[in-house]
């Protein structure tokens, strides 16, 4: 039987799937220009955010989640 295909290694590397099965992305714009974001801003960026929707979907297309099973 032939496999589904291949995982999207770039989208492995920047989204994780929680224990109960949502995908969790970390923030853009936590690298640079630091001194400019106040206090508040940085400590939001650290909080990584829920995927929610048709883009929830398309991630898991790419990570071959529930594909083949």
């Amino acid at each position: 039987m032939p496999k589904p295909g291949k995982t999207n290694r770039s989208m492995a590397k920047r989204f994780k799937i929680t224990g109960r099965g949502k995908i969790k992305q970390y923030r853009t714009m936590h690298s640079h220009y630091m001194m400019r974001k106040s206090k508040r801003r940085k400590r939001a960026l650290r909080i990584p955010a829920i995927v929610s929707g048709s883009v929830a979907k398309h991630i898991r297309k790419g990570l071959l989640i529930g594909v083949g099973d």
